[in-house]
This record gives structure tokens, sequence and C-alpha cells, in this order.
């Protein structure tokens, strides 16, 4: 079994402001190997606190001679970018092998797999007029969900931005994410001040410190909102989260829990919980966005997922085969990702 790994850097059409900075360019890597006579591909895409640093995941897979050694032998355990790249390119291979889409491939033949799956529009760090006139525009475009990034600025600039999208689309469901950015009294101020202006959320995403899961389970107690946690999952076990009650969904990366199939088993582990899970990406590649659509669809009903990334590229490694359509996205009927579409990637750089 051979593996090539070739890096790739893509820029984004403009940086997208979040409370952890500007994100400009996302470099990673493409992985190739052959499962028999079989190839598939995967993709590293790190993204320092959330997974490994660049240069540790580089390192990581250069250890890396043949994909089902490498996840057998627990070597990139602490490369979760690395471990994505390797698992996603042997469960691709090996869906391609079995003739089905890697949806049918991790959930077997009895599970229910969507056929298209609902993704919400990203809103990055605006002034309230922009951030009016981005929501109505998503909404135009047919989506039904839309997630602001919050934790920038000032508290009360937040609310007005909330209230200024309520107004532009009074029936779209509403997401804000703070990254982590808030105390808990800033966190406290937001959610009381929204239900004070008569905005509904659905969730507030990880409002405080990843590490701090006891003053999410407390912040949780009094929310008006649905508390989703993110970054948490980077740094804290999902017993943990469960244990403290922290949550009332987990906000699943794939390349942040090292692989489709750790993102499964989180959901399912939420699943039994009493927990809701959404798939997003770290903005990565066409490449693992297409095995992140893959782990929504094997959820068999999500709800609307932050899959609707690749617009924030100003070039990606191949034509995306789930463009966003009227805010869904159509699942690669196969075999593998998505059939022959990644045959010929443009990773030069």
């Amino acid at each position: 079994m051979s593996v090539d790994v070739t890096r790739f850097a893509l820029p984004l059409e403009r940086p997208l402001s979040t409370a952890r900075g500007d994100i400009s360019v996302r470099r990673g890597f493409v992985v190739r190997g052959t499962v028999g006579d079989v190839q598939g591909v995967g993709e590293a895409t790190p993204l320092p606190g959330w997974t490994e640093s660049y240069d540790d995941c580089r390192r990581a897979l250069e250890l890396v001679d043949d994909l089902g050694a490498a996840l057998s032998a627990n070597v990139l355990d602490d490369a979760p970018a690395a471990r994505h790249a390797v698992s996603l390119a042997l469960f691709d291979a090996r869906a391609r092998g079995e003739g089905v889409s890697l949806a049918r491939f991790l959930v077997g033949d009895g599970g229910d797999v969507a056929e298209t799956v609902a993704v919400n529009a990203t809103v990055g760090d605006e002034g309230p007029t922009e951030t009016a006139d981005a929501v109505t525009t998503a909404v135009a475009s047919g989506y039904d969900c839309v997630k602001l990034k919050v934790g920038v600025g000032l508290v009360e600039r937040d609310v007005e931005r909330v209230v200024a999208a309520r107004e532009a689309a009074a029936e779209v469901a509403l997401r804000v994410d703070a990254n982590g950015a808030w105390t808990t009294d800033e966190a406290t101020r937001f959610v009381e001040r929204v239900a004070e202006r008569g905005v509904d959320l659905e969730y507030v995403e990880q409002p405080l410190d990843a590490a701090d899961v006891a003053g999410h389970a407390s912040f949780r107690e009094r929310c008006p909102f649905r508390v989703a946690v993110d970054e948490t999952l980077a740094t804290s076990t999902v017993d943990e989260i469960l244990a403290r009650a922290a949550a009332d969904v987990l906000v699943l990366k794939p390349m942040a829990l090292g692989g489709v199939d750790q993102a499964l088993a989180v959901a399912e582990q939420a699943r039994e919980a009493g927990l809701g899970s959404v798939v997003t990406t770290t903005i990565d590649a066409v490449v693992a966005r297409t095995g992140a659509l893959h782990v929504a669809a094997a959820l068999g009903d999500p709800p609307a997922c932050g899959l609707a990334t690749g617009d924030f590229l100003s070039r990606d490694l191949a034509a995306d085969p789930a463009p966003v359509v009227d805010g869904g996205m159509t699942v690669p009927a196969g075999p593998g990702l998505a059939g022959e579409a990644f045959s010929g990637l443009d990773a030069d750089g």
C-alpha cells in the first residue's frame, strides 16, 4: 500500500473575522492511498485551537506509509487533522471498493442516510447594517438558518446585530457563535438583552472559554436559549460534557475530532444522551467538506449543518460535487466520497 501526501494553500476571498482572529488562508495536505487496487483520497487542513499545528500535522503524515496500519497503531491520535486525512482516504477507498457512497458505508445496510442536508449561512463580524444585508442575501439565496459570528466587539454591538438580523428576516433560524470569547457576565448580559428585545435564538454556540465546562453548565441553567459547544470538544471528553450537563447541542467538526468515524461516534453518544448534533467544517477544502457532508447524511435527519463554507475560498482543490442550492446540499451518491470527482485534484502548493 502506498501513501502520497501533497500540500496545498487556499486563500480566502476575504478574511473571516471571528473572536479567535481573522482567517485568511487555509493550508493543508491531500492524502492519497490505496486499499488493494482502489485509491482513496483524504484531506488534512489543520486549524490551531481546534487541531494540531500545520507543522505537527506534516510531521505526523510523514510517518504514514500504510493507511490501515497507521490507524490501527494509533500513531495519529495526537494529530486529529492528520488522522482525519488518513481515515478519510481509507474509508473512501473501502466505500469505492464496495461500490457505495461514503455515508452508506459508514452506517451500513440498515441505517438511514439523508439524500440532502440543509445548511446554515455564516455571517462574520460586521456592523448591524452589514449584518442585516448579509442575512437578507442569505435568505434570498434559500437559506433557512443563519449563524452570526459574535464576541469580537462589545456585547451591546452584538445585541444590535442580532436584532438587525431578526428585523431583516423574521422567519429565519438564528444561531450565534462566540468562539469562547465571552466571560460569564458578558454571555449572560448578551442572552438577557437579546431575550428582552424579543429575539429568539436556536442556540448560543461556545459562549465561554473552551475549558470551562462547569461554567457552561452553570450558564446553561439560566440561559433562555439552548447552548452548544464546539471548541470544548477539543479540550474535554464527551463524557465530561454530558456529566456536567454543559450543553444541549454538540458541534461536530470531523477535522477536529480526528475523522468521520470519530465524529459519528460522538454523534451517537450525544443521541443516546438526548443531545443534538450539528456537523460543521473548519473552513476546509472540498475533499474534507464533502466528507463532512457524508457524516451529516449518516445522521439520517440532521438539523441545518455548517457546511456551506466553500464560497469562503477564492479557489478550491476541485469543482464542488455538492454545491449549495436553495440552502441545501445534495449528498453525492457515490461510490466513496464523490465517484471520480476528485481524481485530479489541484493540490500544488
